[in-house]
């Protein structure tokens, strides 16, 4: 039997994502899905002297980059670069399948990392130490 491949399919934006735009593709993302972040060298495009960018950009840049690895940390996404050429990359946030266990939603993991209560358990989202 032949079982063909499937080619990557990455998604990539129109324009400059924001943190909330991400977030909500990583909600309604499927697993395999991919999404191209950012497109240039995400380091250097966020300091200042060394960026084309606005303070306004960079500063969209670093929460947009901050969110990307925080979602890499809850098992959310798998984070990837993909060289273009000299100082040119392609960040790319894969989707993971969501963990089974966990019936909390996305909206519920970022209002407990800022400590804001959880309307539907009223619970605060801060683990007591």
């Amino acid at each position: 039997m032949f079982m063909g491949t499937t080619p990557f399919i990455t998604v990539r934006a129109r324009r400059p994502l924001t943190e909330i735009e991400f977030c909500a593709w990583v909600a309604q993302a499927m697993p395999g899905d991919r999404l191209e972040y950012h497109r240039g060298f995400l380091t250097l495009d966020r300091c200042q002297g060394l960026s084309r960018f606005t303070t306004e950009e960079r500063t969209r840049l670093t929460w947009l980059g901050a969110r990307a690895f925080w979602a890499a940390e809850q098992g959310l996404v798998h984070l990837v670069q993909e060289r273009l050429g000299p100082d040119q990359f392609a960040y790319i946030a894969v989707a993971r399948p969501k963990p089974k266990a966990a019936a909390v939603s996305l909206s519920a993991l970022l209002l407990a990392e800022q400590g804001q209560p959880d309307h539907a358990t009223g619970s605060s989202g801060r683990a007591a130490a």
